[in-house]
């Protein structure tokens, strides 16, 4: 076999080539095309990817509108709401606890209000059980002290029918006396005398008044009965009878002539027969405190 390897402007070549290698060759170039062949298979798939690539990156894209001043006022508004939510959550929580707070407190108070009205309950019951005592025995005190009073009283009966002496008896009595008055003092008791003292409505009742010169006109002429302080407040107003002045004497008659006298006697006459005209009663007035 003659084969030609190739040519040029220069000239050629001309070799012979044996069987076996054209064989060779030709076995070669087989399976050089088989490779090809797979490899031109593989390829074709890579280029129908990149092919549908290329297509989906040459297919138009839908264009971004970049956000407008409606979006950024919308996404403010939200972030102000959300804002305003946060605060408002803190707000409730605070308020919450305020609440717990107060709840408390006014438990507390609750509770101190029933012990402190248990306690006013208790106090009202001490209070009135302690009025019920001294309207009972309040009077405990003074009657100790009169009790001496009675037992000197009746030791000075008793003296007085085994024993004639008006004198011994006497003094035993205003020892007795003095020894009450002693008693009442001592629970503050005073008396007062309101003889030859000026009329006070205050602390003395008036039972009469009487003509007299002895003592001036609107004082105290007679005590009929002392009057008593207890602490400084009027137990008792002092009974009394009060002065006037006198009244005037009425002018003495003229003298009747010779030619009157009989009218002068008829006169005398019918007023010796006319009843006599009432004198000056006594007048009687009260006054008290």
């Amino acid at each position: 076999m003659r084969a030609v390897s190739g040519t040029n402007d220069k000239g050629s070549i001309q070799t012979d080539i044996g069987q076996d290698v054209i064989d060779d060759a030709v076995r070669s170039v087989e399976r050089r095309m088989d490779e090809e062949a797979d490899t031109a298979g593989s390829e074709t798939e890579v280029e129908v990817e990149i092919a549908a690539s290329d297509a989906e990156a040459a297919a138009p894209t839908p264009e971004v509108t970049p956000p407008t001043e409606d979006a950024a006022a919308l996404r403010q508004e939200v972030e102000s709401l959300r804002a305003q939510l946060d605060f408002s959550q803190a707000k409730a929580r605070e308020t919450l606890e305020r609440l717990k707070e107060a709840h408390e407190r006014a438990k507390d108070f609750q509770e101190r209000a029933l012990r402190a009205a248990a306690d006013l309950e208790n106090y009202r019951k001490r209070a009135q059980k302690e009025k019920e005592d001294v309207q009972k025995f309040g009077a405990e005190k003074l009657l100790k002290d009169l009790l001496p009073v009675v037992d000197n009283m009746d030791r000075a009966l008793d003296a007085a029918s085994k024993s004639t002496d008006f004198d011994s008896f006497q003094k035993g009595v205003a020892m007795t006396r003095k020894s009450f008055e002693d008693a009442l003092g001592r629970h503050g008791v005073k008396g007062f005398s309101a003889k030859g003292l000026p009329f006070d409505p205050r602390v003395h009742e008036a039972i009469q008044q009487v003509e007299t010169t002895e003592v001036a006109a609107g004082h105290v002429v007679y005590e009929v009965t002392r009057g008593f302080h207890l602490n400084d407040r009027l137990v008792r107003p002092a009974m009394v009878v009060v002065a006037r002045a006198p009244e005037a004497a009425p002018p003495p008659a003229p003298a009747a002539s010779a030619g009157d006298a009989p009218a002068s006697t008829e006169s005398q006459s019918s007023s010796s027969e006319a009843p006599g005209a009432p004198a000056d009663s006594e007048s009687s007035s009260g006054g008290s405190q």
